[in-house]
């Protein structure tokens, strides 16, 4: 990747252990922020009540996520709980030379393998404020029985483990205080000098005269 010649945007990582609001913090990321778009992984779990192929997931099934990586189709890849998640790289490249910037929503083991492959890449974990308010989330859902509740609340320490490997962390006590935290991540990375040249190149030369 060349990012000063074409890749104008910036590609995000944001983990979080399931349950500290990580979804709800992009979808308003969204709202408030252009420019920017979230990768839609691939997966082989099954939908939940309410998800749309194609928009909340690309569901697949196992022997066909196999195939895509075998022809290394994905830009990270992994298995969380029983299930497997993997990020198109093809999409991430064009829409980073386009100039949007990109969000991946992915667990730790997928962020070593992006940042391996793209090392200009921002990652962000988010974490809740106590391990008692995630405990709290889960049960709020409504979407898991108990057992796995507890599950989850065994993987989240295992995922909170790694939050040394990210650029920046952000603890998820006051949602507003978090989305414009984030925002201010995703703006001052949108005013880098190397992106800034590309994306003023005329005005620049107008400036300079030449």
């Amino acid at each position: 990747m060349n990012e000063s010649k074409t890749m104008i945007g910036t590609l995000f990582i944001f983990s979080a252990p399931s349950g500290a609001g990580k979804t709800s913090l992009v979808k308003a990321l969204l709202q408030s922020t252009g420019y920017i778009g979230v990768s839609v992984s691939h997966t082989t779990r099954a939908p939940r009540p309410g998800e749309v192929d194609g928009k909340d997931y690309h569901f697949t099934t196992i022997p066909d996520f196999q195939a895509m990586v075998s022809r290394a189709e994905f830009l990270e890849h992994a298995q969380v709980f029983d299930n497997y998640y993997g990020t198109s790289q093809a999409w991430v490249e064009s829409e980073l030379a386009a100039g949007r910037d990109v969000i991946l929503e992915i667990d730790w083991q997928g962020a070593q393998q992006v940042r391996h492959l793209m090392p200009d890449t921002v990652s962000v974990f988010i974490a809740p404020p106590s391990i008692e308010a995630l405990r709290e989330r889960l049960q709020k859902r409504g979407q898991d029985n108990p057992e796995i509740i507890e599950r989850r609340m065994r993987d989240a320490r295992s995922e909170m483990s790694h939050y040394g490997e990210y650029d920046y962390l952000i603890i998820n006590d006051n949602f507003e205080n978090t989305v414009e935290e984030l925002r201010s991540i995703i703006i001052a990375r949108r005013h880098r000098l190397a992106a800034q040249q590309v994306r003023h190149a005329d005005a620049l030369k107008n400036l300079l005269g030449q």
